[in-house]
């Protein structure tokens, strides 16, 4: 508007009253206009958010235009995102799955990028397809894919979340295999080139070694139904096998047998190693052919010389089966000297002048008694009372003279100190006889008069008794030999046996436990448990290292300098608190104005060092002269009671910190930012000076 003359200060407070005054009245008329549509019950009459809508919704959302309660809350914008995914679900499961799109973008308002009340035909889903970093959703475009048209995966009207993730989906017509080996077409081709499979053999069960990789794949892959082809040998060689030199089928079908990947020929099988029969003499001179002269595998040979060489048998088996005892590989009619010494009874004494005969009856010569009185019942004089061993006494030299004393030493009880000759006769513990073997050989059979201590300590006397003198233990007890190996301090002569085993008579049932002895000394008063070893130990029970990282509050920064009683105030250690609160409350400046949550901030390396990245870590970003104030510029009430973790909640809107530089007194509304920036208060956005104008 033009003014006549210069205009004033007084014209223009003038015309800024009328101009606001014009609105005040503006939505009085506004409002009384719903009111009354409401009040006369008109069909078409809509509630005052209706009337107040900035513009029609798109035609996606035009069913719902009337009913706002769908999309807005009252007086709470946040929870207008909590409508949005009740509709839109698939969004949602993203969100929350953290998947998708969606799932990875920083959270914030679904207005941030979706506004409606623009018309029926605005688009509010505008994207960028030269612009769209796909790398943000599901599937990351690599190699050729990063030059490929949007349509030719997202193919419409499908939205392009539903766009297929796997590699046959979108080239199910370059399987030259027609879906034989899966759908799993990454396992040999690459984003880079469809055509050049880089697929690693020695993944499958078929490795590729010698000869094998240099040969073509056509060469064993017939068709191209990959999983068909034959792993055994046979199956690749059958050709060989059959041909002039070959076995024909002989041998069975395991080729590898005796050959290899290396060389087809010649042949690597190793009898002498490979086989349980090595080859020697003349074995070495035959043809394979002479021994096996049926299928190997299903006729296998035995390796007993009489299977081969019955023919040549003189003695009709009468002298058994085992050929090699007297026939050698270098001539079969060349007989070697026995070597009675191989068999399990060596020729001695006066058995070396015996005949054969003597004690070989018959034919059969493994049917010749091997034990002395097979042959000597004769001469046993006593009348089997000490059974049948007789050269336990009796020698191959003469049977009438024994070999001198019968060698205790050979029984389970060898005869020492006092217990050997001429201390002691065999009577005194051979009672009878005619049953010496079942002499019993504990210790308390002949010493139960000697037990001082009633058998309360079991009967193993050995274990403190010798046998030099019963009187004198040897030594002391060695009590390495139980459960409890004493050790430091719990070793003589710190420590007598009285100190733990309270009763003589039940030794071993003295308890193991620490606290068995030492519950006196736990000043923990029992909350740590009774596993008293896993800070003490049998040096000192003083603790000289704890290892705190074992608990739940491992130590680090300037905790591992603190005293264990800074924060330990008893013994009794679980009492203490793990929140930073318990111990810092003094140190915090801000008086639980930021709750109790210390960590949030500050660490463990330094108190006066802290760090709260107001950008990532809230929703609301600092900038321009927001930078600059402390934090109780803003946080001004204190952390929710009792002992609220986090900070008072603080309002995002302008109006929540500058209701006071408000000189419109919210003429114009609530959205300060429309026309003032973060700069500066007072600097007016140029946007807005210019419509003024």
């Amino acid at each position: 508007m033009n003014l006549p003359g210069p205009v004033t200060h007084r014209h223009l407070v003038r015309r800024e009253a009328g101009a606001l005054a014009c609105r005040r009245w503006f939505w009085v008329l506004l409002f009384l206009t719903a009111c009354w549509g409401v009040c006369v019950g008109d069909a078409s009459a809509q509630g005052i958010e209706s009337i107040l809508a900035p513009g029609k919704l798109i035609q996606g959302h035009a069913k719902v235009e009337n009913d706002c309660r769908l999309c807005h809350v009252r007086f709470n914008r946040n929870a207008q995102d909590g409508l949005c995914m009740d509709c839109h679900k698939d969004v949602a499961l993203d969100v929350r799955g953290r998947t998708g799109y969606h799932g990875r973008l920083k959270p914030q308002a679904c207005n941030t990028c979706h506004t409606d009340h623009k018309g029926r035909e605005a688009r509010i889903v505008e994207l960028d397809t030269k612009r769209f970093d796909h790398a943000s959703t599901d599937y990351a475009l690599r190699g050729k894919h990063l030059k490929v048209d949007c349509q030719k995966c997202h193919l419409p009207p499908k939205k392009y979340r539903e766009a297929p993730g796997d590699c046959h989906a979108c080239h199910r017509g370059d399987d030259v295999h027609k879906g034989s080996l899966g759908t799993k077409c990454a396992d040999c081709h690459g984003e880079a080139n469809w055509k050049e499979a880089t697929f690693d053999h020695d993944k499958t069960r078929f490795a590729l070694t010698g000869r094998h990789v240099d040969t073509k794949c056509s060469a064993c892959h017939k068709d191209r139904n990959l999983k068909d082809t034959p792993l055994n040998c046979h199956g690749c060689h059958r050709k060989d096998d059959d041909g002039v030199k070959g076995h024909k089928g002989q041998y069975g079908e395991k080729c590898e047998t005796c050959h290899d990947a290396k060389a087809w020929k010649p042949s690597t099988f190793n009898h002498d190693e490979d086989t349980r029969y090595g080859l020697r003499g003349r074995h070495r001179t035959l043809k394979c052919a002479d021994c096996h002269t049926g299928h190997l595998y299903k006729a296998r040979l035995s390796i007993a010389c009489v299977d081969c060489h019955r023919k040549d048998d003189k003695h009709k088996e009468t002298l058994g089966k085992d050929c090699g005892a007297c026939h050698t590989e270098r001539d079969w009619k060349e007989k070697a000297r026995f070597d009675h010494d191989k068999t399990n009874f060596p020729l001695l004494g006066k058995h070396v002048e015996a005949e054969c005969k003597t004690c070989h009856r018959s034919a059969l010569y493994k049917e010749a008694p091997k034990d002395c009185i097979g042959c000597h019942r004769k001469d046993d004089r006593h009348e089997k009372t000490l059974g049948e061993n007789c050269g336990d006494c009796h020698g191959e030299r003469d049977w009438k003279t024994t070999q001198g004393r019968f060698d205790h030493a050979r029984t389970k009880f060898p005869l020492r100190n006092a217990h050997a000759e001429p201390k002691l006769k065999c009577d005194a513990c051979h009672k009878d006889l005619r049953s010496l073997r079942k002499t019993p050989l504990e210790c308390v059979a002949c010493h139960r008069k000697d037990d001082k201590h009633e058998t309360t300590l079991g009967e193993k006397c050995g274990d403190c008794h010798g046998d030099r003198d019963w009187k004198t233990t040897q030594g002391r007890f060695d009590h390495d030999r139980t459960h409890f190996p004493l050790r430091n301090a719990h070793a003589a002569p710190k420590l007598e046996c009285k100190a733990c085993h309270k009763d003589l008579r039940s030794l071993r049932k003295t308890p193991l436990e620490c606290s068995a002895c030492h519950r006196k000394d736990d000043k923990h008063e029992g909350q740590l448990g009774v596993q008293c070893d896993k800070c003490h130990g049998d040096r000192s029970w003083k603790v000289e290292t704890y290892d705190h990282a074992r608990t739940r509050f491992p130590l680090v920064g300037r905790h591992l300098v603190a005293r264990c009683q800074d924060c330990h105030e008893t013994p009794r250690y679980k009492d203490a608190k793990r929140e930073c609160d318990a111990c810092h409350a003094k140190v915090d400046k801000h008086e639980r104005r930021f709750g109790t949550a210390c960590e949030t901030c500050h660490n463990a390396r330094a108190w006066s060092i802290w760090d709260f990245d107001h950008n990532r870590r809230s929703r609301y970003k600092l900038d321009g002269a927001h930078l600059k104030p402390k934090c109780e510029r803003c946080h001004t009430a204190p952390a929710p009671a009792p002992a609220g973790k986090g900070y008072a909640p603080v309002g995002s809107t302008c109006i929540s910190c500058h209701r006071t530089d408000d000189v419109h007194d919210g003429g114009f509304g609530v959205r300060c930012e429309q026309c003032h920036v973060t700069e500066r208060w007072k600097k007016v956005s140029t946007r807005v000076g210019g419509a003024g104008a």
